[in-house]
């Protein structure tokens, strides 16, 4: 009988999946450091398999985050596959290497109302390629 997704696990592997992103760490490489196969760390990040309390430790080492993090924003609510279309969408765009080098030029960035010019012509641009293609 297969496990059903548990929201709590799906949680912690889109955690691990954007801190990792974030760090700019290849799943291979993440995979090294904790002594498993990349194809187990894909498992973790879908939430497929349950990241144990000493992996997660070693996993916050890794990835320099708190154990706390991986647990931020898990809510109560019931997590699928499906409900949190827009961070997966999110990081999606963020395991490109485009997505990586806009969102870090975008970090270092520090005007506000630059930033804000920047996120109106990528929607614009967004929507403009929307129309063409209806």
């Amino acid at each position: 009988m297969a496990r059903r997704l548990n929201s709590v696990d799906v949680h912690v592997g889109r955690r691990i999946r954007a801190a990792r992103l974030a760090k700019g760490m290849s799943q291979e490489r993440l995979a090294d450091s904790l002594g498993v196969t990349f194809q187990q760390v894909q498992k973790y990040e879908k939430g497929v398999n349950r990241v144990g309390a000493g992996r997660l430790h070693f996993l916050a080492k890794s990835l320099t985050v708190p154990i706390s993090y991986f647990f931020e924003d898990a809510g109560g609510a019931e997590v699928t596959p499906t409900t949190n279309a827009s961070f997966d969408a999110i990081t999606e765009a963020l395991s490109t290497k485009e997505g990586i080098r806009i969102a870090r030029a975008l970090a270092r960035i520090r005007e506000p109302e630059i930033r804000r010019r920047i996120a109106d012509l990528l929607e614009a641009m967004v929507t403009s390629q929307e129309r063409r293609v209806a």
